[in-house]
């Protein structure tokens, strides 16, 4: 007890922050000093210092067997740091601390990929600094500080920058009787978001049914815990928000409908034994009858999206959603080369210079609307001849619209 009361603090002190305001990243430094406060001289043995990170998934599972319980344990772990620094080093003799304060700086090297920290309901990913302070004729004294590792995601990469378009459709029925049908279509801009933005969401849902149905939207994010080749899952919901009631035989078409994503992790994906991911499903509510359920895959990232990001992504995709904004969207109207159209006949003016069908009838272009303007910028005009070889007809000459 006499050492005990020598000791007025043992602590741990990190550089970059007081408390769980420190975050790393791979490949940086962690700094810091442990702190010594002590009243009288001391004697120590050792002083030394480790760096921890670990991944951990644990759950248990529980079957009768005749009057008897079996749980079964599963167990996993993944180990991302583990560094050694030994700050006074035990080489027999022992060393005399004078009353005071003392500070052993330390530093250690992160590794260059590393899990961000997480905290779920069957595991976790933690990172700390453990400090052990020996003494003869004593019990260790311990002192441990934890800090945070947010492994970047950049969503300004092509592939999250890839807008997310799905569709389904469910029959309804009801004691064996055919109900009707019911379709939903959905599209997002881009697959990777980041926390506090918004999700506008495109959709279109035909209630082909006898019943009023009810669309809805959310953000799912499931947890997979693995270990010893078994998984345990856990899904909630982390925001969500609820469509107008669409009548039978009425449709529903949300023009961006707003969903803010709330603050939440990022996804982990490279873990071996924990996965974070995120979807956003459309859930259509179909009295009688199970949900119809559409899902988009998310990935949440810590990079937000750079100024003038959006524009890699493709127009065809935005095309495809909403038609009207291609028409008022783009504010540079291409002007044709001079008396172009006197050159060109009138249907293959009609094919170059008409948009893209927009009738029901008619399918949506594959390649991006941009792609017609392109056309008739960069298209040379036909070799020059005195006299037209094919002159059309006096009535089939269309006049030259120069809304166009």
């Amino acid at each position: 007890m006499q050492h005990f009361s020598r000791i007025r603090n043992f602590m741990l002190e990190l550089d970059r922050g007081r408390g769980p305001g420190a975050v790393y990243r791979g490949g940086e430094l962690i700094s810091g000093r442990v702190v010594l406060d002590i009243t009288k001289g001391l004697k120590v043995r050792a002083l030394a210092v480790c760096a921890r990170g670990l991944a951990t998934a644990h759950w248990l599972e529980s079957k009768s067997i005749g009057m008897n319980t079996v749980y079964s344990d599963y167990t996993a772990y993944e180990t991302y740091l583990r560094r050694r620094q030994s700050l006074i080093r035990d080489n027999g003799d022992v060393t005399v601390l004078q009353a005071g304060r003392h500070e052993f700086p330390f530093t250690f090297q992160l590794p260059e990929t590393l899990a961000t920290s997480f905290e779920g309901k069957h595991g976790s990913v933690r990172y700390w600094v453990k400090a052990k302070l020996h003494r003869p004729w004593s019990s260790v004294k311990r002192a441990k500080k934890e800090f945070t590792v947010i492994e970047p995601i950049d969503i300004n990469t092509p592939a999250l920058l890839a807008p997310q378009a799905g569709a389904k459709e469910k029959l309804a029925r009801a004691w064996y009787c055919n109900r009707g049908l019911v379709s939903v279509s959905a599209k997002i801009d881009r697959k990777g978001y980041t926390p506090g933005e918004v999700i506008p969401i495109f959709a279109e849902i035909d209630n082909c049914t006898t019943r009023t149905v009810v669309p809805k939207a959310a953000i799912i994010q499931t947890q997979t815990f693995i270990a010893r080749g078994n998984k345990k899952q856990k899904k909630s919901v982390v925001a969500s928000i609820v469509g107008d009631s669409i009548a039978a035989g009425k449709r529903e078409v949300w023009h961006g409908r707003a969903l803010k994503i709330p603050p939440v992790g990022p996804s982990i994906l490279q873990c071996r034994i924990i996965h974070v991911e995120y979807a956003l499903k459309v859930c259509i509510d179909i009295p009688g009858t199970s949900k119809l359920l559409l899902e988009l895959p998310l990935v949440i990232g810590t990079i937000p999206l750079h100024p003038f990001g959006s524009r890699t992504s493709s127009i065809s995709s935005q095309y495809s959603v909403n038609v009207d904004w291609l028409r008022l969207g783009i504010t540079e109207q291409p002007e044709a080369p001079p008396d172009y159209s006197s050159v060109v006949s009138g249907e293959e003016s009609t094919e170059i210079l008409s948009p893209p069908c927009q009738d029901e009838s008619c399918s949506i272009p594959e390649g991006p609307f941009f792609a017609y303007i392109q056309e008739f910028r960069f298209r040379p005009p036909p070799l020059y001849s005195e006299v037209d070889p094919n002159p059309p007809p006096d009535n089939s000459i269309r006049p030259r619209c120069m809304t166009c």
